[in-house]
């Protein structure tokens, strides 16, 4: 029964390390990695990812070990076992998971409300109209100019990115600075991104909009102040 009940450890400790493993893996691309935050919306959604793997991880940890209790041989010694049974499952298969995701979802809450675009005496617009198969970027600043899969923004300042689009559903997505937001033809989508530093972020079409959509890319380039005044000027 202990040699069973090693090999049974054995077997879901592999799969406790094998499971998490690609999820890992999956933010090694800096580029487009939401685990590599440049932005104060991306960190929220970074925290938030680690928090949630903590929780889930927690559970699942929580989990094993109920039905690895459950193929241990009940002993039965003067009633010390009786009624234990309840507890553990009531406590840790019930109330556990229960409380875990509950607080989870009180965070998850509370990380929304601060990724919503409010007012900001410093904040810029800007537009992002998606078609089959480009993104065209206007500027509130600059009237009548536009740019074709390169966004400009200024670095340290927020941006309301105004989205939408001509044909289909695309997915506007610069995972480095926010989250994903639908481009939706006929309705302008607001998403609030930023970038700590100057530099150019990777962005895609996180939607899928029809054969081709894979290569539907774009570039942030976040400016400093004077980048950002030549930008505007037409000097740069």
């Amino acid at each position: 029964m202990v040699l069973g009940l090693d090999l049974f450890g054995h077997r879901f400790l592999r799969l406790g390390v094998l499971v998490p493993t690609p999820l890992v893996l999956a933010g090694c691309e800096k580029t487009l990695s939401t685990v590599h935050p440049a932005g104060p919306a991306a960190q929220h959604i970074a925290t938030l990812w680690w928090v949630m793997l903590a929780g889930a991880v927690a559970i699942f940890v929580f989990t094993m070990l109920l039905l690895a209790l459950a193929f241990r041989k009940r002993r039965d010694e003067e009633g010390a076992e009786q009624g234990r049974e309840g507890l553990w499952l009531a406590g840790l298969g019930l109330a556990f998971p229960l409380t875990v995701l509950g607080a989870l979802l009180v965070y998850g809450l509370v990380i929304g409300e601060r990724l919503m675009p409010r007012d900001h005496p410093d904040r810029v617009t800007v537009s992002a109209e998606a078609r089959q198969w480009e993104w065209r970027f206007g500027y509130a600043d600059r009237p009548g100019h536009q740019t074709t899969g390169l966004l400009h923004i200024p670095a340290g300042q927020p941006v309301d990115v105004e989205i939408t689009s001509v044909d289909v559903i695309h997915g506007f997505w610069v995972p480095r600075l926010a989250g994903k937001l639908d481009a939706i033809p006929g309705h302008v989508n607001i998403l609030r991104i930023e970038a700590w530093e100057p530099g150019d972020y990777a962005g895609v079409s996180a939607e899928f909009s029809g054969a081709g959509y894979r290569e539907h890319r774009f570039t942030v380039r976040a400016h400093d102040a004077a980048g950002w005044t030549a930008f505007l000027e037409g000097t740069e």
